[in-house]
């Protein structure tokens, strides 16, 4: 199968383990956001908040690494804005296929 110009590569971990499965995908296309999960992963779907706080966590290092800013400067705005988000929201999801 071949990929798609902008596919991120499945890490190595998860690449190598036959009992793996991909979360979600968010992809970037039309000025919007494009996204597909995989809503039966867990019985609690309190346990997306640890993949959430998990994946805040990862951006804000990236960017420390990066060179663009403190990971904890970048943290606390990912945590601004989803809270704004959270409040307002700016859009609503119209269709989120299931995987």
């Amino acid at each position: 199968m071949s990929r798609h110009p902008g596919e991120l590569p499945i890490p190595g971990p998860a690449e190598n383990d036959p009992k793996a499965r991909e979360l979600a995908r968010i992809w970037e296309s039309g000025d919007a956001m494009q996204m597909a999960i995989q809503p039966d992963l867990w019985d609690n779907p309190g346990t997306w908040g640890i993949v959430l706080v998990d994946l805040a966590n990862l951006i804000a290092e990236a960017y420390d690494k990066s060179g663009q800013m403190e990971s904890a400067r970048a943290l606390d705005l990912i945590r601004q804005i989803f809270d704004a988000e959270w409040n307002h929201p700016t859009d609503f999801p119209k269709e989120c296929p299931i995987q």
